[in-house]
């Protein structure tokens, strides 16, 4: 129970990639997390393979201070949450803060729009590549990237070494 009173956020949208949503969310709550699920409305959303996920709380009612840490998974889901003007600004909030903003596969697309990898060491799913790097971020191949308070990942594949970084971030006596 290493995370016991820590608070983690995970971004929920229609199309998310179904594991990069759930292996993080059951990881952290086996760390004794709290994880609440956010999403642009209350409601139900449904993953590329047709899982189903419930969010806990709408974007609207979200504040940053309340978390330590942002999760947000891939898929599709990305390019519909950056749509939300709020979602956008509340990454933008929680680097601020410099509270762990953890982004795998297409989520890069988050951070591009929220103006937070110029100048930064981030990874990502190859085809997203160019988006981060004309947004400012030195891009590298590699399972996990870590720089400060941002964490990166590229595929499904790279789940354990992301969670465990996310883990290591939140619990910096590991």
């Amino acid at each position: 129970m290493r995370l016991k009173g820590k608070s983690v956020a995970i971004f929920l949208e229609n199309l998310y990639e179904d594991t990069e949503f759930w292996y993080p969310y059951y990881r952290m709550q086996e760390e004794g997390a709290s994880v609440t699920v956010i999403a642009p409305k209350q409601g139900s959303f449904t993953g590329k393979h047709g899982i189903p996920a419930k969010s806990d709380l709408s974007i609207h009612d979200a504040q940053a201070d309340h978390y330590d840490a942002l999760i947000i998974p891939g898929g599709y889901s990305p390019d519909k949450m950056r749509r939300s003007p709020e979602m956008v600004r509340f990454v933008k909030d929680m680097d601020a803060k410099g509270k762990i903003v953890a982004a795998i596969c297409h989520a890069g697309w988050m951070l591009v729009s929220a103006g937070v990898v110029k100048g930064r060491k981030a990874t990502s799913f190859f085809a997203i590549k160019d988006d981060l790097v004309n947004a400012g971020a030195e891009w590298i191949d590699q399972e996990v990237v870590r720089d400060e308070n941002l964490i990166t990942s590229r595929t499904p594949q790279d789940l354990p070494a992301f969670s465990r970084t996310i883990i290591s971030a939140l619990d910096p006596e590991l």
